[in-house]
């Protein structure tokens, strides 16, 4: 019996051990958060204070909120800067609309405004593919990568290139989102604004690599070192390799003030699920520690698991535990959510118990899913990855043919 009561007494230490460290990140990313996010927008002193920027912007389909998002590009207040719009297939409708943007705005924008079709096969990865044309094509040293659902406020460029310092080689937003209606645009901001902003500030405060490429400013010549972005085609998570290639090489990489705000056309419950599904299995093929970790970091696990244990290690009562830990989680996710948005909210505080509950009971179900379909659907593409992130495209199989 002596090794059985050794072996529950070490797991119970390591969950209570653990759970201190949760609370640890949760601290951390409301400090962090409160020091680092929304600061003034300060304008550089002299003319030439600001560097030219080669924004690219890939491209598929049309959305209801491109025209939007895309007008909020031509609208920076930023004195020097370019946009290479990126659209792999030549028949796409988005063509459309960045030809009709470009008429709009050609007397009132004087800044180069360049269309790439077709892209080029460097990789696996469709969104390389799509942009590495234009990026052999840009004509400043600052890149700015930016997904198409993404807004920018007029500031927000400049807010970027005020962070990059001499010792740093990327800038990059928070994760976050546009204000949206229904339970979904409300589930999406409760999960970025509190699960996903506490690793992140977290993670960027003690300078852990936390680079997600949906809005990034970079340096060209440290790609171009390694051979541009066609090096990283080979990922599917390639934002997380390009990071990492700067972190190696002595290159600093740090939060923007403003997070990034998506604002996606399709915004339902069913397609933010299966991202987050397809983020977890991209997380697991990189980092397989991830596999042990990821699941107890959730509010409703940890919390069983640390209940247990302060039950077997000081007879505490373990509901009573559990439902403090419940309540004090939520007041500090309340409080999270509340510095990134700097503002009031777009829903109610019933709307944020609500939402806040079924995203902290759904994540364990959905992690468990990514473990078990280890496969990625990105639209209609299937890619299998192995340990280290590399992927490799799954072709769909031939059906056979009687004659």
């Amino acid at each position: 019996m002596a090794p059985m009561i050794y072996t529950l007494y070490g797991f119970a230490i390591f969950f209570f051990i653990f759970w201190c460290a949760m609370w640890l990140l949760h601290l951390i990313a409301i400090f962090h958060g409160k020091y680092r996010l929304h600061k003034k927008v300060q304008d550089l002193p002299g003319d030439d204070a600001y560097p030219g920027v080669s924004i690219l912007k890939p491209l598929m389909g049309v959305d209801p909120h491109l025209v939007s998002n895309l007008e909020t590009f031509f609208t920076l207040r930023y004195p020097k800067y370019e946009l290479l719009f990126c659209i792999e297939d030549e028949k796409d409708p988005a063509i459309e609309v960045v030809n009709s943007l470009i008429e709009k705005y050609r007397k009132e924008k004087d800044i180069p405004i360049w269309l790439f079709t077709g892209g080029s096969t460097v990789g696996v990865n469709p969104k390389i593919n799509n942009m590495h044309t234009a990026f052999e094509a840009s004509n400043y040293d600052l890149i700015l990568i930016s997904d198409s659902g993404i807004r920018m406020k007029e500031d927000t460029l400049q807010d970027m290139v005020n962070h990059m310092t001499e010792q740093t080689g990327i800038v990059h937003q928070m994760p976050f989102t546009s204000d949206r209606n229904g339970f979904a645009g409300a589930l999406e901001k409760i999960y970025f604004g509190t699960a996903q902003s506490r690793m992140y500030l977290s993670a960027d405060c003690v300078r852990v690599n936390c680079h997600t490429g949906m809005s990034t400013l970079m340096r060209k010549c440290v790609l171009e070192e390694q051979g541009g972005l066609k090096a990283f085609g080979s990922y599917l998570a390639e934002d997380f390799f390009i990071s990492k290639h700067f972190l190696d090489h002595g290159w600093k990489t740090t939060i923007s003030s403003q997070p990034a705000l998506q604002n996606c056309g399709v915004c339902d419950v069913h397609s933010f699920q299966a991202r987050l599904t397809r983020w977890a299995k991209l997380r697991m093929a990189m980092l397989p520690l991830v596999i042990v970790f990821e699941p107890l970091s959730e509010c409703m696990v940890i919390g069983a698991c640390a209940a247990w244990a302060t039950s077997l290690l000081f007879r505490w009562e373990p509901l009573v535990f559990y439902l403090v830990h419940i309540l004090v989680w939520f007041l500090c996710d309340w409080l999270l959510l509340s510095i990134v948005q700097n503002g009031s909210l777009p829903f109610s505080k019933f709307e944020f118990i609500v939402g806040w509950l079924f995203r902290e009971c759904t994540g364990p179900y959905l992690f468990i899913l990514a473990v078990f379909d280890p496969s990625i659907r990105w639209r209609n593409r299937r890619f299998k990855l192995a340990w280290g992130g590399i992927a490799q495209e799954i072709k769909p199989r031939l059906k056979s043919v009687d004659f």
